[in-house]
């Protein structure tokens, strides 16, 4: 996508653009849903500056001690920043000393809860995201550059 092309449209269009390409590098189309999804945990987070400071696991044990609605939002959240972490920021598993593995097991696990726990439309979609928790992180690693040693290759 040429500098242009970014700097016209809304938001919206220009992250489910830029979902799409990088579902096509991948090699992996995304339903409709995990592609709208994906598209809105961009949004919400685009301009998110404590994403990289929070400790996912003691984020994930206070959602454990919410109930209802707060609990499901609090997974709902810790899915979605560990998606973000694993996929856009995996060199921070590293600085961490973890491997990328356990963002995608914490999110994959939250978003599992989240439709364990859900209404019939929300656990649905919850239950699919968990499903294609390793496609969506895939999708995201496809939207970040290629390394220069292999930008050539």
């Amino acid at each position: 996508m040429t500098e242009a092309k970014l700097r016209q449209g809304a938001a919206l269009e220009l992250w489910q653009a830029l979902v799409r390409e990088a579902a096509d590098r991948h090699g992996q189309a995304l339903a409709e849903a995990q592609e709208a999804y994906l598209v809105f945990v961009l949004l919400r987070y685009q301009r998110e500056h404590g994403l990289l400071a929070r400790t996912q696991a003691l984020e994930w044990l206070h959602a454990q001690q919410q109930i209802g609605q707060q609990r499901a939002d609090a997974l709902r959240d810790v899915g979605d920043r560990c998606l973000l972490i694993a996929g856009l920021f995996p060199g921070l598993a590293r600085r961490r000393r973890v491997s990328a593995d356990y963002f995608i097991d914490l999110g994959r696990g939250a978003y599992a809860e989240v439709a364990d726990s859900g209404r019939s439309a929300t656990a649905d979609l919850f239950a699919q995201l968990a499903a294609g928790y390793l496609g969506l992180v895939g999708t995201l690693r496809a939207m970040r550059p290629a390394p220069p040693d292999l930008q050539w290759a």
